[in-house]
């Protein structure tokens, strides 16, 4: 089918759709809701009860209705926290129809009779997820600032569904549902994003701090008019907008940490500053973050492997690698917005965001090559004796710079009897490396070592009782490493919607439509160096570039940290002659490189039928893409050419979304969707990556151009209770059905006649993923005393997936799905009056598979789950001025990674507790 077919079909099924309906008199109507503070108030559920209308109200508390005929009629709206509000209201048929109503606690001629609270941020969110058509979970801003999360992966955590894959105790990537983290679509106002990884879709998440966000907007279930690559959500992060509050307002926070892991220090602090006009039609807001932290990790690494040893198989560790961290990560970010609005009926925008990560890490390394030697007799598992081994001794400094940007225009317009909004948008995703360079030295010393897993996390090992390694002298200098890798992607894309109301089957609806264009480009550039040459002896001992400072890694003692600055005054002397031709790593710098271009054309159509307490959305959305790419390789004559691929495809998305009021408050969801994940690009470019040949089994990493998009159909139901004050009971059930489910194997084979190690992507032509989610949430306020104070906020998912194989691996055609936790665990207790407030969080997730090696299955890679407290306080000490204090990671627990059994630990890391206090003022 070809792309002008598809536009075609259509646009014939949406003007079908658009003829069927009879439309009403064309007087459109909209209002803003306000408190008696003035704020907006989203997710009011705004009711013409006798035409069976119904909608909501926006972040900024404004609300539309397209078609009202002229003449008396009466708007009901209903907010969780306050009596439901009915006003008579007359629609002309000449004039505009825009109406403010304030929501508060006495009568006037424009007021709605409202008794209650001044309603926080758990309210807002709550209302906006009670009147979504989907599924959704909303998370201000306030909720963020009322957890330790500084970025936002640490703050999705917190949401039902939602689990964290972390780096040196950071929050990086997210598994939504127990789906990869590429199942996520990842929008800043709407503006796709890429990812600034080459390696994945899957957007790294600590490169934007949480501060910088108004919301966070979940959706497990996609409507038509979103993209459809979202097979498990998506998530949208609203930046802030200066009508979110009307005047002028300076906001901001402060603050300073104490690390338990090396003493050191965060430093944290935001703003904002907004404004609007008089007459509430022109805003501009500029907010910025800025974060550092300082800290130091301990990490050791065992390599295992399967030997035959007299006819048994017997796990042993080849190596062992003792890294001592001193990190320094900082994150930087700002927003601005600017909004016109020249009279009800239009408005035109311009907002932007810059958000930037940098990851500066020195490392101490102690190798032990065991495999270098000879296995003795005798070995068992985890236990076992090699002579003739090899030590060295490490130090890299790597800069790892992530930048995201986003930048969109557009405008929203009431006209025609409908509502026209179109934008403009680009985004970049950036990573690459200021410096990333390795000094080695290698001891001369081929000791017998010995090591016994009795006690997995803490190894008895020979080699700490012998200290051969702390024998300076005997070490010489191997080789310096330079190496850089810079990734991009950038897209521009253009979208246009129009929504008008009419009937369908005698009932009111409204009618939306709309097309987009993205255009993404991708490039991944490598250059590696490795000099071993007598000009890059630096001519001086080890001992020369040695500290005074201790590296201790968990029980073992290291040896002497190198000394940062004499080290990197001798890369920076050789760097110039270290990168020079005649050094550089040909196949590593070449057969890594790529470059991708992928352009997405949608249209879509849906309609929005309101019957009675049932409201049905139904739709159709279609999506062609088109695909090139290419990749540098190495011919028999070391000739560097380019293999290059192209192809498109078309996918028809259909979408059934029903909603029922049980009661106000007794909400039932069910929808059937299609959604799509397309193939990560470097696994899809025609590459071939080697690694080093002198090193066996060499490690080769394979593009694979016959990938196919995974595709999935999904089911969620779900059930939702709201309660007085603020609480929430929900299930919601989900089912993927997946079909050519993409995943990454770790083979045994040969390359260019050398035995290998080769990782290439596959589809797998089946799979499931399903699952249940349970939300609780309330304040106790029928309790006696400060109780009355207290609350709670839990949830729980339950995932189970799997895949089945197109043919056996390792003796099993089917493999759970690489992400995956069983259970996920979120509880938090809390205390709250007018001025305090006091948090306690309970994060809980089980183990997860990170890697399936396709030679073993004994060898697959998982991490260990992870439980974390953490505790949050704050007290107003005025309205304008208020303290904080955070406790992250209380229970000190470490990161764990093994092999096939907890027993084999490939990983073990520990990044202690965290202290955290500040001040925030709000003017």
């Amino acid at each position: 089918m070809t792309f002008h077919a598809m536009l075609l079909g259509a646009a014939s099924s949406l003007a079908l759709c658009a003829a069927t309906g009879a439309a009403y008199a064309q007087h459109p109507v909209s209002g803003v809701i306000l408190d008696e503070r003035g704020a907006p108030l989203p997710g009011a559920q705004v009711r013409v009860r006798e035409l069976g209308l119904t909608t909501a109200t926006n972040r900024q508390g404004e609300f539309t209705f397209l078609s009202l005929p002229a003449g008396e009629t009466q708007l009901e709206i209903s907010y969780l926290g306050l009596p439901t509000g009915v006003r008579d209201i007359t629609v002309s048929a000449t004039d505009a129809n825009f109406i403010t109503f304030t929501l508060a606690d006495s009568q006037g001629e424009d007021r709605i009779i409202i008794t209650g609270q001044i309603l926080d941020s758990t309210a807002r969110a709550l209302n906006q997820q009670r009147t979504n058509d989907a599924t959704t979970n909303i998370i201000s801003a306030d909720t963020i600032g009322r957890f330790p999360d500084a970025n936002i992966a640490e703050a999705l955590q917190r949401v039902p569904g939602f689990a964290v894959a972390r780096d040196q105790g950071e929050g990086r990537f997210i598994n939504l549902r127990g789906a990869p983290g590429d199942f996520t679509g990842i929008t800043v106002d709407g503006v796709a994003v890429g990812s600034p990884d080459p390696e994945t879709r899957a957007v790294d998440l600590d490169t934007i701090p949480s501060d910088i966000v108004a919301a966070l907007e979940v959706s497990k279930t996609l409507l038509p008019n979103q993209d459809a690559d979202s097979i498990a959500g998506s998530v949208n992060l609203v930046t802030r907008s200066p009508f979110d509050r009307p005047g002028f307002n300076v906001t901001g926070q402060g603050g300073v940490s104490y690390n338990e892991f090396g003493g050191g220090n965060d430093r944290r602090a935001s703003g904002t500053v907004s404004n609007t006009s008089a007459d509430g039609r022109f805003g501009a807001l500029l907010s910025a973050s800025y974060s550092r932290t300082d800290r130091q990790v301990d990490n050791i690494e065992s390599a295992w492997t399967i030997e035959d040893i007299g006819g048994q198989d017997v796990f042993i560790v080849e190596s062992q690698e003792f890294k001592d961290y001193d990190t320094v990560r900082e994150r930087s970010a700002l927003t601005g917005a600017l909004e016109f609005r020249p009279d009800d009926a239009t408005r035109f925008f311009i907002n932007g965001s810059y958000s930037r990560f940098r990851d500066d890490e020195f490392r101490n390394t102690l190798l032990v090559l065991y495999a270098d030697g000879d296995l003795e007799p005798g070995a068992t598992n985890g236990n076992a004796t090699w002579s003739d081994t090899r030590i060295e001794k490490e130090w890299r400094n790597r800069i790892v710079q992530n930048e995201i940007t986003t930048i969109q225009a557009g405008g929203e317009h009431l006209i025609g009897g409908g509502e026209l909004d179109y934008s403009l948008s680009y985004s970049r995703s950036e990573q690459f490396n200021p410096r990333r360079a390795q000094f080695l030295f290698r001891s001369t010393l081929r000791p017998t070592l010995s090591y016994d897993f009795a006690d997995s996390d803490n190894p008895a090992l020979s080699l700490f009782t012998t200290n051969e390694h702390l024998d300076a002298a005997r070490y010489n200098f191997r080789e310096n490493v330079f190496r850089g890798q810079t990734t991009e992607q950038d897209e521009i894309a253009a979208r246009i919607n129009y929504a008008f109301n009419g009937s369908l089957f005698a009932n009111p609806a409204e009618f939306r439509t709309g097309a987009s264009v993205r255009d993404r480009d991708v490039t991944n550039d490598n250059e590696q160096y490795r000099d071993r040459r007598g000009v890059a002896n630096p001519g001086q001992p080890l001992s020369a570039f040695l500290s005074d400072e201790r590296s201790q890694n968990f029980g073992y003692f290291l040896g002497q940290k190198y000394d940062p600055a004499r080290v990197t005054a001798y890369l920076n002397g050789i760097e110039a002659t270290s990168t020079q031709a005649d050094v550089r790593r040909v196949p590593q710098s070449t057969t890594a490189d790529y470059d991708a271009a992928e352009r997405i054309y949608a249209v879509y159509g849906m309609a929005t039928v309101e019957a009675g307490a049932t409201r049905v959305v139904a739709g159709l959305r279609v999506e062609h893409t088109e695909f090139e790419g290419s990749a540098p390789f190495i011919d028999d004559n070391e000739d560097i050419r380019i293999n290059s691929i192209s192809r498109d495809y078309t996918n028809w998305f259909p979408n059934l979304t029903v909603r029922h009021e049980f009661s106000d408050n007794f909400i039932g969801r069910v929808a059937l969707t299609r959604a799509i994940s397309r193939p990560r690009y470097q696994d899809v470019v025609p590459r071939v990556e080697e690694g080093d040949r002198t090193s066996l089994p060499v490690e080769v990493n394979r593009g694979n151009p016959d990938l196919r998009e995974t595709l999935s159909n999904n089911f969620d139901a779900g059930l939702e209770y709201y309660f007085t004050p603020l609480g929430l009971a929900a299930v919601n059930v989900f089912y993927k059905d997946l079909e050519d489910y993409e995943f990454t194997l770790v083979r045994d084979g040969t390359y260019e006649g050398l035995p290998a190690e080769i990782t290439t992507a596959e589809n797998a032509p089946e799979g499931f993923i399903r699952g249940i989610e349970l939300t609780y949430q309330q304040q106790f306020v029928n309790l006696p005393g400060f109780l009355s104070n207290t609350g709670v906020f839990a949830n729980y998912t339950w995932t189970d997936a799997e895949i089945t194989l197109a043919a056996p691996i390792a003796g099993s055609d089917t493999r759970i799905l690489p992400g995956q936790s069983d259970t996920i665990l979120n509880l938090a207790v809390f205390y709250e009056t007018d001025r305090f407030s006091a948090r306690l969080s309970w994060n809980d997730r089980s183990d997860y598979l990170q890697e399936v090696d396709g030679s073993d299955s004994r060898l697959d890679t998982f991490w260990e789950g992870r439980k974390q407290l953490d505790f949050t306080a704050s007290y107003d000490v005025t309205d304008r001025l208020g303290v904080f204090f955070e406790a992250k990671n209380l229970t000190n627990t470490e990161g764990v990674r093994y092999v096939g059994d907890r027993s084999r630990v490939i990983e073990r890391e520990a990044f202690g507790y965290t202290l955290f206090g500040g001040l925030r003022f709000d003017f």
